[in-house]
């Protein structure tokens, strides 16, 4: 019975010998019921007979934070649970719910039966279009004879443009120099494989690129030899503007510009790759059998002159001339101190191009993009410039004349990822749903909805420039068309053309000669894309060369199958 009396006196009632019993069990189931209910007017409005449990009954901490405790858990229940929600938000959880965002940025709401539903407040499209190539592109071909110094100009520009750094090209410097190659550590930059630096001479085209404040330029460095001369073509059909270097040292130029040397047949492949603008940088002024020589200069210009205006080039608005040195760039982004050269008053090279006017692009057009190369990396990635149209990721596109559809997967436009690339861009894109082996040089990815034509025989207009012999039917040569090259076989001859005034005679012919244009049906070995030269330039041109050499180019007029 002690212990039950000490129990109980904690309540505050008087100790009885008949109530002992009875007490604690009041009080105890009052205390039960009553918990939550401790308010301040509660407590003033009870009867002053009937007893309150005492904090020390039901608490460990003091009455003061018991009671505060108390308050704050009847505020709550005295609320009713509708109203409740309205209450300022207590816990993180509850701010966290009061505008709850998605991972993405959109809000979640409530409808009327208070289910979730989520608010979309961002359009993909626009994060898209941010991750496109602002400034306009220009994709330049450097050509000429070999060792004119075409890769070490580019290597210079891409110094003096800030796209090599100091401690690179050191490092290159050494490499050559152990090798007793000094200088031609600039083209290192573009000679990136090993067959390349052994020997000094560029084999594939060579691709690096530089921005000025307006224009991005994609450089192709063309190889010089003429054992190269295919891979020069396909460089040549992806470019807008060409530059051929000119090597002033004496016996240099002579050798490249003799037949046989490659500055005549390359300033021919630009003009028939349908390039409009020629740049001739005329390089190595600083060559001890030089100095800066006016005379010099202007005997290579006249020699130049005569054949590229029979070649079709404007002089007047077509040509520019201008000296440089690649090895100490002088003349390219700077101009050239009076001292040394004060003949020559006009733009340096990077200047010169940069001011050009813009090219015309076809943005609206169906996406057009001949392949020129691929290899594999996580999938099929295959590298073009675009001629027409748009891409973006996930686009789907087809891959003709294998008429394989792909999707795009990856995006870069020299070597930057991109989510969207339009034309004249030099790119990279990753397709899903076909395999590396199943693409080659020459194939064309374009849009599904009006993809590019294809066959096996042609008609084409054709221009005989060099052949010793006649041409008959069933004369066999290798085509270059766009980025492919295929062999091809003259079915027949249909008319010759007048040069001059374009009537086509009304006989055929039993055979073309060199300097004639005939109109001549074409056959194949495989199926090839191409189109006809009025509807798409782009792939309506090609080259037949034979023999290590340039022999014909034309024009596609008809697609016959």
């Amino acid at each position: 019975m002690e212990t039950q009396d000490n129990w109980s006196g904690g309540a505050g009632d008087p100790k009885t010998s008949g109530g002992a019993v009875a007490a604690p069990t009041v009080q105890f189931s009052r205390l039960n019921v009553n918990a939550a209910e401790f308010v301040p007017s509660f407590l003033s409005s009870k009867p002053s007979g009937e007893s309150v449990p005492g904090p020390a009954a039901n608490s460990e901490g003091p009455p003061s934070d018991r009671l505060q405790m108390d308050v704050e858990e009847s505020a709550n229940t005295n609320v009713p649970l509708s109203k409740q929600a309205e209450v300022a938000p207590d816990s993180w959880e509850d701010a966290a719910d009061s505008e709850a965002i998605t991972p993405d940025g959109d809000l979640i709401d409530e409808d009327a039966d208070g289910e979730e539903i989520v608010v979309r407040t961002k359009k993909k499209p626009v994060a898209k279009e941010e991750t496109k190539s602002k400034k306009e592109h220009v994709n330049v071909v450097f050509i000429g004879h070999v060792d004119a110094g075409k890769s070490t100009i580019g290597g210079q520009i891409m110094y003096l443009t800030g796209m090599v750094d100091k401690r690179t090209l050191e490092k290159y410097e050494r490499e050559a120099k152990e090798k007793n190659r000094e200088t031609w550590y600039l083209s290192w930059a573009l000679d990136t494989n090993l067959e390349e630096r052994e020997k000094g001479k560029t084999v594939e085209v060579g691709r690096a690129f530089f921005e000025t404040d307006v224009k991005h330029f994609s450089i192709l460095d063309a190889p010089g030899h003429k054992s190269f001369v295919p891979n020069m073509i396909s460089g040549a059909a992806q470019a807008d503007l060409a530059v051929l270097v000119i090597s002033a040292r004496k016996g240099e130029f002579e050798t490249g510009f003799e037949k046989g040397g490659q500055t005549r047949e390359h300033a021919m492949l630009v003009k028939t790759a349908g390039i409009k603008y020629l740049v001739v940088l005329i390089n190595k002024m600083d060559d001890p059998t030089v100095e800066w020589s006016e005379e010099r200069y202007n005997e290579c210009k006249d020699k130049l002159l005569p054949y590229l205006k029979k070649l079709g080039f404007n002089p007047a608005k077509d040509v520019t001339f201008m000296p440089c040195s690649g090895l100490t760039g002088a003349g390219l982004k700077d101009p050239v101190e009076p001292s040394i050269c004060s003949w020559y008053i006009g733009l340096p090279f990077i200047p010169f191009i940069d001011s050009l006017p813009s090219w015309t692009r076809n943005a609206e057009g169906p996406f057009i993009l001949p392949v020129v190369d691929k290899y594999k990396d996580m999938g099929t990635v295959v590298m073009g410039k675009v001629e027409s149209g748009e891409a973006r990721k996930g686009q789907s596109l087809v891959l003709m004349p294998n008429k394989t559809s792909v999707v795009v997967d990856q995006l870069w436009s020299d070597d930057e990822e991109v989510t969207c690339v339009g034309p004249c861009e030099n790119v990279k894109i990753k397709l899903k749903g076909i395999e590396e082996e199943d693409v080659s040089p020459g194939f064309v990815l374009c849009d599904p909805g009006s993809p590019c034509k294809m066959g096996k025989i042609f008609d084409a207009q054709v221009a005989i420039i060099e052949h010793k012999s006649i041409i008959c039917p069933g004369y066999s040569a290798v085509m270059h068309i766009n980025c492919g090259s295929e062999e091809v076989v003259v079915k027949a001859l249909l008319c010759l053309v007048d040069k001059k005034s374009g009537e086509k005679s009304k006989t055929r012919p039993r055979y073309v000669k060199q300097d004639q244009v005939a109109i001549m049906r074409l056959e194949c070995a495989g199926v090839v894309c191409m189109e006809p030269f009025k509807e798409f330039p782009q792939m309506g041109r090609f080259t037949l060369r034979d023999e290590g050499k340039t022999v014909a180019f034309g024009k596609v007029l008809k697609v016959i199958e």
